[in-house]
């Protein structure tokens, strides 16, 4: 293949930049600033704004408006960026917007995530790894999502939330607090509904971090003693494995409170 292989009705700004077998479909429009790793897609139509960096192998289908102004009054038209890192799959008609200057200037998508149809990122968003965006679930400004989530079908996640690695948010819910790791996240408004028992499952963990997870849950959640003291007391008894100490750190971090 050639450096890049670029459909004739296809519009590239000469400011450009594509890496080695980029192939650009019929009616794409590439505008300036925008850097294309090797080995990415883009589809029929799609839009790509800049300033936006892609990573290599990603495959953009068509329709997908990548790298827009933030839908935001506040902004003004400075210069902000997103970045999106390597083999993601976003599918027809996504949205993913730029960042704000009041948000940090930048919107960060990682790698190997599948954005399905219709799906939304906001300005200033922070998305890790391995995560699965099912059709139209809509992340607004300031969220942040950690690795290997799973956000389902019109869900919604309010402004300055977090995604926990491992979350499992169920469709149609409306997100207003953090979702925590390993937990079912559902509902509007969303509230937990016990661990992740299948995500557990196939994650490959060590059955007694699975065990430490459940109990985790359960003596945070489901019995009577108070926050503070029923973290102290899974410290206590689980403190050592790693998973146990993210799932405490991020329900101690939480700034709008967690889906209880």
């Amino acid at each position: 293949m050639s450096r890049s292989d670029i459909h004739p009705t296809a519009i590239v700004d000469r400011s450009a930049e594509l890496g080695e077998g980029v192939v650009i479909g019929p009616h794409a429009v590439i505008g300036s600033r925008v850097r294309i790793g090797n080995g990415c897609n883009i589809g029929a139509s799609a839009v790509i704004k800049g300033p936006t960096q892609l990573g290599s192998e990603n495959v953009i289908h068509p329709m997908a408006s990548i790298g827009g102004d933030p839908q935001d009054l506040k902004y003004a038209g400075e210069e902000t960026t997103l970045t999106i890192g390597s083999r993601n799959r976003i599918r027809e008609f996504v949205t993913i917007n730029r960042g704000t200057a009041g948000g940090g200037g930048k919107t960060v998508v990682g790698d190997d995530n599948l954005l399905m149809a219709y799906a939304h990122f906001g300005h200033d968003c922070i998305v890790g790894d391995r995560s699965v965006f099912a059709n139209a679930a809509t992340l607004a400004g300031h969220v942040e999502v950690g690795n290997d989530a799973n956000v389902g079908a019109y869900s919604g996640i309010h402004q300055f939330c977090r995604v926990a690695d491992h979350a499992f948010i169920g469709g149609y819910s409306v997100v207003t607090r953090d979702a925590m790791p390993w937990v079912l996240t559902v509902g509007n408004r969303a509230t937990s509904h016990g661990v992740n028992v299948v995500g557990l499952r196939r994650s490959g963990l060590p059955k007694e971090t699975t065990r430490a997870i459940k109990q985790c849950y359960m003596t945070l959640f489901r019995s009577k003693l108070g926050l503070e003291e029923a973290m102290e007391q899974v410290q206590a008894a689980h403190g050592e494995i790693p998973e146990i100490r993210y799932f405490l750190e991020f329900v101690r971090s939480t700034e709008r409170g967690v889906c209880r």
